[in-house]
């Protein structure tokens, strides 16, 4: 990582505050190069609050765009951070429109030339397709990371029709915390506290919104932009890792956009900006590929981004499984056009008549994190365990390399005696010596066989072939090496199991897999600079004596036969900021389940935040608790969030909640 303190200009930054049509205003960090002439605005947009928790790596960037003439706007949205109002829903209306809004505010600067970008990762870049789907005139360029363009079936909530237990509860326990969390006396004066009183009130827990909505249905639909990306203007640079949940997004924009208005990216990264330097690497000049961008659709200069291929990926070599890498190997390949003409569907015929999928419960406890961000247990151990659970078919690796670009997909043959049930197929690199690499997976929800958007019941006894995808993926499988596809009947606790499922018969006769096979090919080289950022903020993070929880730890009660997976998102740290401010957030996840008891699943997720300023004695704390569990019929979810100012407790709420099960 190269730190970058000289630039073409020198920078300034100010605080200010965005007006809203109805009168809300919203908190907003400006940078802007020392120049006598208008310049593009870039604009992020978040709900993460831009003066504590996302300061460092506002840092990293913000200035080093004004470094580079364009004025970098961090904005927060409606009811977070230091921002007036109300925290919304992640689908609903007011999130968009308050973007618009805040673009068209930005162009109307006499400090601005007119045009403005917008990028942003996860909920951030998510947000900027939804708003360069409304077409805003001042917005030419889009920079969307780890993204999703379909929040239902490509976001951290359902995966083809079940319930993401790993993601949905979880991010709805996380949204809660965050949503309780103040304003800054240090930033909107004396009133942070009444602001905080009815920020607060207007909270519900997001989980009950989106378990009310198991199909893809209006809800879902509104909230992404899957449904018609056509009304997008902006030029679309789309990134995404190929160890990110969302990378499939990167796929569909670079085919189905206009190619005169899209280029793809996908590394071996995790859910982070790839110049952070975090594993899984290499990490690139992500800044200096973004200014490219910037240059060429803001400033009309011809940086030579819209000649590079259409997509451009990293395809990995054979590697030995670890829940970390601080660098794969492999290579950067470039295809003109999306499909590629490069790949071509080859198909593997699954063999052995009827084997039967009865999966014990547990199956999946290591299948990793489920949206990795650099830490050390986030990414899947050896599989053989799990493949073991499972069924497995294999396919030896002879003279050739076989090389896979895209998203595999899987035809399998089932029969039934239960009206629900799931199928899970993941692909693995099985070394001669036994070692099994998760290279990509795929789940199909049965009732969604027909789609999405429907919940159609197995007929008792009935066979019926079943067609999915599994995730998006870049890998290359070495001669004496095999390629494994395991099938499973659970996979806990990515998924939500089905109650009353038993399994199900697998004709392997009738059944296929088919690998986007990419063959080799001379394209031009395909580079990137070292990553680089301007200086860090200078946060602290204070030694403690404290012994770190296990990032993932496992325990068995062998008699119970029940299976405890714990999981430490956030691990308590305090980071002490510049100007004084401690900022403590810590968070466990816990997920249960009886190995034969697919109703005994449960999650819960306890998030604890503190802000304190010593020096004038300001000091908040705030602990939410979500838990979720089913009995069949309904999923049955309860929510506690307990706020103090000092040793005061302003406010103490629970919400208790039956949520009929039709679907997920």
């Amino acid at each position: 990582m190269h730190v970058r303190t000289e630039f073409p200009y020198g920078t300034t930054h100010e605080d200010v505050r965005i007006p809203m049509p109805d009168g809300t205003l919203l908190y907003a960090r400006v940078w802007r190069p020392v120049s006598d002439r208008p310049v593009p605005a870039l604009l992020e947009y978040l709900p993460y609050r831009l003066s504590d928790r996302t300061a460092p790596r506002d840092h990293q960037r913000h200035p080093w765009y004004a470094g580079h003439g364009y004025a970098s706007v961090r904005v927060d949205v409606r009811g977070h951070g230091n921002s007036e109002g109300v925290p919304g829903d992640e689908c609903g209306t007011a999130g968009p429109a308050d973007g618009v809004a805040v673009i068209d505010w930005l162009a109307g600067q006499e400090w601005c030339s007119g045009r403005v970008g917008m990028f942003g990762i996860s909920w951030g870049g998510s947000e900027a397709l939804r708003i360069a789907a409304l077409a805003p005139e001042p917005l030419r360029a889009v920079v969307t990371v780890c993204s999703t363009d379909d929040r239902y079936d490509n976001g951290a909530h359902y995966m083809g029709g079940s319930v993401v237990a790993a993601g949905l509860p979880a991010r709805a326990a996380a949204m809660l915390a965050f949503a309780s969390r103040p304003p800054d006396p240090a930033h909107v004066g004396d009133g942070w506290r009444d602001m905080w009183l009815r920020r607060l009130e207007g909270i519900e827990p997001p989980v009950h919104t989106w378990l009310a909505h198991q199909t893809r249905d209006g809800y879902w639909q509104h909230g992404s932009i899957r449904e018609d990306c056509s009304s997008i203007t902006a030029h679309v640079l789309a990134v995404g890792g190929w160890h990110d949940p969302y990378r499939d997004t990167v796929l569909r924009l670079v085919e189905h956009l206009d190619p005169a208005k899209v280029r793809g990216l996908i590394g071996p990264w995790s859910h982070q900006y790839p110049d952070r330097g975090l594993p899984p690497g290499p990490s690139i000049g992500f800044l200096q590929e973004t200014l490219r961008w910037w240059d060429q659709h803001l400033k009309d200069r011809d940086t030579g981004v819209m000649s590079e291929p259409l997509l451009r990926s990293w395809i990995s070599a054979s590697h030995r499984p670890a829940t970390v890498y601080e660098t794969l190997p492999g290579r950067w390949v470039g295809d003109a056009g999306r499909p590629s003409e490069n790949v071509t569907p080859v198909t593997y015929a699954l063999r052995g008549g009827v084997r039967t999928v009865a999966s014990p419960q547990q199956t999946g406890v290591d299948a990793g994190r489920f949206q990795p961000s650099g830490d050390d247990a986030d990414l899947p151990p050896d599989q053989r365990d799990e493949d073991a659970k499972s069924v497995s078919f294999e396919f030896p690796v002879e003279e050739a390399p076989v090389e896979i670009l895209g998203r595999p997909r899987v035809r399998l043959r089932i029969r039934m005696d239960v009206p629900r049930g799931q199928a899970i197929a993941r692909l693995c690199d099985v070394a001669p010596d036994g070692a099994s690499t998760l290279v990509t997976r795929g789940v199909l929800n049965l009732s969604a066989r027909h789609g999405r958007d429907r919940c159609d019941g197995w007929p008792a006894g009935a066979a019926e072939d079943v067609a999915f995808e599994l995730n998006g993926i870049g890998h290359a499988f070495p001669p004496g090496h095999r390629i494994r596809l395991a099938v499973s009947s659970s996979y806990w606790p990515w998924i939500w199991p089905q109650p009353g499922s038993a399994g199900f018969a697998l004709d392997a006769d009738g059944s296929f897999l088919e690998l986007p096979v990419r063959r080799p090919s001379d394209g031009p080289p395909i580079g990137f600079e070292e990553a680089e950022q301007s200086e860090p903020l200078g946060v602290v993070h204070p030694v403690t004596l404290d012994e770190p929880r296990p990032g993932r730890l496992v325990v068995r009660d062998v008699a119970r036969g029940e299976w405890r997976l714990e999981t430490v998102p956030r691990d308590g740290g305090t980071d002490v900021h510049p100007d004084g401010l401690e900022y403590t957030e810590g968070a466990v996840e816990t997920y249960t389940i009886q190995e034969d008891d697919p109703l005994s699943a449960r999650t819960r997720s306890d998030w604890t935040i503190r802000l304190h300023r010593p020096d004038t004695a300001w000091d908040v704390r705030i602990a939410t608790r979500s838990e979720v569990s089913t009995d069949g019929a309904d999923f049955i979810t309860s929510d506690e969030v307990v706020c103090k100012d000092g040793s005061e407790i302003v406010f103490h709420r629970t919400w208790e909640k039956r949520i009929p099960r039709t679907a997920g």
